[in-house]
């Protein structure tokens, strides 16, 4: 991570790292401000409170969600691999932030952001398998998805690209199951009956 110049920059990035180590609620403004050998006052210019700086760390996740999701919807059905790998790829973009949240949940409720979060996740479920999928077919991309979310957070000392192989072919996996399932279902239908 290239390192920030501005002090807009550096508070966020310190504020970025204290939170994800400290918690959100064990990480005070004074503590931000010291570690960057800074005075509350020249903080304060920045930022008037805690929220308002949570707010300025989420909002690009925001933004890179609601844009995902915009320039997909109504577009011809994409490739499943790229839509999952594109998908792997805005979380990894996010994923100090994402295990902040995750690691503090009482962010998403301060934030209001666990209704959007919920909302988003739908979104790509329809893009997955289209708004009108079966509740076994939600289901799977539900777990497609999510599984891609947890490899961000749950493996992060893992070379990111090795981690994205098997995440996708795991989540593709999970989608297509449903396909294989009922092409076996049909071969078994099928094939003749066997004779004793």
């Amino acid at each position: 991570m290239a390192r920030p110049t501005g002090t807009r920059e550096r508070i966020l990035s310190a504020a970025r790292a204290l939170f994800t180590e400290r918690g959100v609620q064990q990480t005070s403004l004074r503590d931000i401000a010291e570690h960057l050998g800074l005075t509350k006052p020249a903080l304060y210019y920045h930022f008037d409170s805690r929220e308002a700086l949570l707010a300025s760390l989420v909002q690009p996740l925001i933004d890179d969600c609601e844009a995902f999701v915009a320039e997909r919807v109504g577009a011809p059905p994409g490739e499943l691999r790229t839509l999952l790998s594109d998908y792997f790829d805005l979380l990894h973009r996010h994923r100090q932030l994402l295990t902040l949240l995750i690691r503090d949940l009482s962010t998403l409720g301060a934030l209001d952001l666990g209704p959007r979060l919920i909302e988003w996740r739908q979104r790509i479920t329809a893009l997955l398998v289209g708004s009108r999928a079966s509740l076994a077919d939600r289901v799977r991309a539900t777990v497609a998805i999510g599984g891609l979310s947890d490899c961000i957070v749950e493996l992060p000392g893992e070379p990111v690209e090795k981690v994205k192989a098997h995440a996708v072919e795991a989540a593709i996996a999970v989608l297509e199951r449903a396909k294989g399932t009922a092409g076996s279902a049909a071969r078994v239908a099928r094939a003749p009956a066997r004779r004793s």
